[in-house]
């Protein structure tokens, strides 16, 4: 009786450790299965069907809407054919630049197309796609001004400016005196009615202003050669969607689609 008691527990002690090891077996086997269905970014995107993406809404000609409230401009273009590469469909969120940045912190968007300046402290957080359009200092002078053919020409000079901006800086360096704008349209005007002899602004701003009003009567006689880099803008780690992004851009560039949307909103490649 003895004997036959001592074997059924044996025979229980083989039945319980063979299920433990079962047990063990399985958690494994979940934590690996886990493991391997964990998806890159990209495959996040393509597996939801559409990218996320952060825009104002209000910065023409990058990102505004037109007469017919439709969102438009250059970067959301840039946006849509580069989804569109992507296999997947866009999904535009509008707000102000500030809910941009913590939008994108809160990861409501996979990426920001709205303009953004390649600077190291953002590098620091965020990753950046290949920039895909440069901004320069641009020295703009009404049509029949024959004096001021370069920045050191300004020194003496009215230049409407405003008045904490970088361009102010520039021209205060090169002798101008600074007269406050508010804006670059409040410089065109004043600059058109012979107020001031010239302004230094964005050089994209005034090929936008030449394609809207071809007959405003101002030129470009000047421009600094190290321009702003602008990119995409993505939270760090990203980095299946980030080079898939980069891809679609060099094939966009390649093909000619990126310098038909340059034409489109600039009447020139603002790629460089």
């Amino acid at each position: 009786m003895k004997k036959l008691s001592l074997m059924i527990l044996l025979a229980l002690s083989m039945v319980l450790v063979a299920a433990c090891g079962n047990n063990a077996n399985n958690n494994k086997g979940e934590a690996g299965t886990e493991e391997s269905v964990k998806k890159s970014s990209l495959d996040v995107v393509k597996a939801t069907g559409k990218l996320r993406i952060g825009t104002e809404g209000t910065y023409a000609p990058f990102t505004y809407h037109d007469a017919n409230g439709k969102l438009t401009g250059f970067d959301v273009e840039i946006a849509e054919e580069i989804t569109k590469r992507l296999g997947v469909e866009p999904e535009f969120t509008e707000t102000q630049w500030d809910g941009l940045v913590a939008g994108m912190d809160a990861k409501r968007f996979d990426v920001i197309f709205n303009e953004v300046s390649i600077r190291d402290d953002r590098k620091a957080k965020y990753d950046f796609s290949d920039p895909y359009i440069v901004s320069k200092a641009a020295l703009v002078v009404s049509s029949d001004n024959n004096e001021i053919k370069t920045f050191a020409d300004l020194k003496g000079k009215k230049s409407g400016q405003s008045l904490t901006s970088n361009l102010a800086a520039i021209a205060r360096e090169n002798g101008a005196e600074i007269v406050a704008v508010d804006g670059f349209n409040q410089a065109i005007d004043l600059l058109s009615s012979g107020r001031i002899d010239a302004t230094i602004n964005d050089s994209l701003s005034f090929l936008d202003l030449k394609k809207k009003k071809p007959d405003v009567k101002v030129k470009q006689v000047d421009e600094i050669a190290e321009g702003s880099q602008s990119a995409a803008l993505f939270l760090k780690g990203n980095d299946e969607l980030v080079k898939a992004v980069n891809e679609a851009l060099t094939e966009m560039k390649n093909d000619g689609t990126y310098l038909k949307i340059s034409k489109k909103y600039f009447g020139a490649d603002v790629s460089k």
